[in-house]
């Protein structure tokens, strides 16, 4: 007899030795929303192709789900990676890079395409190689074979990124999956077939070309694609510095590592982020504005770079006044509540917009205003004299999540401010083919940052995770691309720096948390890098918002 969770409720069946997962979830598949792509089977996640156990406990994945959805994606990308080598083997093989994603797009280009050029007419015959793989329904093959295997596999391919990548492998054996005659290795769990992959679109896009696919939230449709340009430069120019630094994988991080360049590598990311601060200082300075706004999602590291640009404007001639937006929270009793009867902190009616909008406008005239302080225990806000009068040098720099939304400064000249979006856009991937996702960053920032500056175990950290991915899309992304300049803080080595940091609160973990899955997922991503010592870091860097050591008062 095995148990099947369905709406809530566990249904049994009969145990059938011949069967796999996928049989059984075709049977219920009417009962679900979404379609199932994956399932835990006594607690451990499954491809839908694994055998079945007697008295087995079933829980079922679909694409509403974030790992559903992210094995949809990756199952999306093999078989867009495969239909390319079909209809390029006469010409020459195309090789792809997946880079980035754009509002949920991603972002891919052509790796050496001396020979083939980005057209309407090639991703017309590419989608339509696609759509005729996905209507033969054609098995995704995984086998599990030696790693030194894997590596000879991927040179006789020209897969040198893999190979660079595999080289670091501990572990003697891994997963590869063929679609047809095409080979690859993914991060993560796939569909069973072809069949799966039922919704997608391709558009051409600047150098390259996006692959659309659909979002948890609405798993069924592919959404309009929306340019977010602003945010394309960006992610564009991390990657124009991973190469020019010669690390765009995390194979090549790990070489550099091996042969000792890691000291010099951390100093010359952190000159190339203060020039871009330097840079960002000069244009508040020639512009002449008075309020800079800083927004950005959770551990974008807000804090040290309000700092850092604040040092930048005193070089040049400015008298910056910090300003933290969450001084303004309206007292507890007065913070809406979501559809849980939980506190909302996250909602921009959780401050007090009014009050913030008359103080910055007052402070801009040069009246002098008296700060609020938040008590965050009592749930109040306290006045305790401190006063504030800006002059015609000084410069006001507030730092909140809701800082770019245009309600909290509607009372502010828009010639008087310069808005500044931060986010960890993660420039670096595991290989051409597997990112690494800019909110697998910044979620291990803030696991380290919780459990050192706040006591926080990294198991309330991840299970709080998914309210904050959910404010973070209604707060800020909305915003993002009202801000005057986009600024990237990730930094290329610092993977390979908080490993030493997350993998012992990972690990900490316990197997029956509903947490362990992801704890795990993580730990798994942490065996690519080879970890390196923190000591190099400048006491400066905004990593070290998260590891400790950091000259400012974060």
């Amino acid at each position: 007899m095995i148990r099947i969770k369905c709406k809530e409720q566990w249904k049994e069946y009969e145990y059938d030795s011949t069967k796999i997962l996928q049989s059984y979830a075709d049977e219920v598949q009417s009962e679900f929303a979404a379609t199932i792509v994956l399932a835990y089977m006594n607690g451990k996640l499954c491809e839908l192709n694994n055998e079945l156990v007697d008295d087995a406990q079933i829980e079922f994945v679909t694409t509403a789900d974030t790992i559903g959805s992210q094995t949809y994606r990756r199952s999306a990308i093999l078989l867009m990676l495969a239909a390319m080598q079909e209809i390029t083997k006469d010409i020459q093989q195309v090789k792809v890079s997946v880079n980035y994603s754009v509002n949920h797009a991603l972002f891919c280009e052509l790796i050496h395409p001396e020979h083939v050029q980005v057209t309407d007419e090639l991703l017309a015959q590419l989608k339509n190689a696609m759509q005729e793989l996905v209507d033969e329904n054609v098995p995704i093959e995984k086998e599990n074979i030696s790693t030194d295997k894997a590596i000879k596999i991927f040179e006789q391919r020209g897969m040198m990124d893999k190979v660079q990548l595999f080289k670091y492998r501990r572990v003697s054996k891994t997963n590869i999956y063929s679609l047809r005659d095409y080979v690859d290795y993914f991060y993560g769990y796939m569909v069973p077939s072809t069949g799966y992959i039922t919704k997608f679109d391709l558009i051409k896009y600047e150098n390259g070309f996006m692959l659309l696919l659909p979002v948890k939230s609405n798993p069924g449709v592919i959404q309009p694609f929306s340019p977010q340009p602003k945010l394309f430069s960006v992610l564009k120019q991390a990657e124009q510095w991973g190469d020019m630094l010669e690390v765009g994988t995390v194979g090549a991080l790990n070489d550099l590592v091996a042969k000792g360049g890691m000291n010099e590598m951390i100093l010359v990311q952190e000159a190339l982020m203060e020039k871009n601060i330097g840079d960002i200082a000069k244009q508040i300075v020639q512009q002449g504005k008075k309020v800079v706004l800083i927004a950005g999602p959770s551990s974008s590291g807000k804090t040290t770079f309000s700092h850092r640009l604040s040092i930048q404007l005193r070089a040049n001639g400015l008298r910056p006044h910090p300003i933290a937006m969450d001084n303004y929270f309206v007292n507890r009793e007065f913070t809406p509540r979501d559809e849980n009867g939980d506190y909302n902190f996250e909602c921009i009616d959780a401050m007090d917009v009014k009050q913030f909008n008359e103080d910055m406008s007052r402070l801009v005239k040069g009246e002098t205003v008296m700060m609020p302080t938040f008590n965050f225990k009592t749930g109040k806000r306290e006045y305790k004299g401190n006063t504030k009068t800006i002059g015609s040098g000084d410069v006001l720099v507030i730092e909140g999540i809701h800082a770019l939304n245009p309600r909290m400064s509607e009372a502010l000249s828009d010639d008087e401010k310069f808005c500044v979006y931060i986010s960890a856009l993660t420039q670096l991937n595991i290989d051409d083919h597997n990112r690494i996702p800019t909110t697998d960053g910044r979620l291990i920032r803030r696991i380290v940052r919780d459990a050192k500056h706040r006591g926080t175990a990294a198991k309330d950290t991840i299970a709080m995770w998914h309210s904050v991915r959910r404010g973070e899309e209604e707060n800020i992304f909305p915003y993002q691309e009202n801000a005057d300049v986009m600024f990237n803080s990730a930094l290329i080595y610092e993977q390979a720096v908080l490993k030493q940091y997350a993998e012992p609160l990972l690990f900490a973990i316990p197997k029956e948390a509903e947490e362990y899955q992801e704890a795990k997922r993580l730990l798994k991503f942490f065996d690519y890098f080879l970890g390196v010592d923190s000591s190099p870091v400048p006491n400066n860097s905004i990593i070290r918002e998260f590891i400790g050591g950091s000259c400012f008062n974060v």
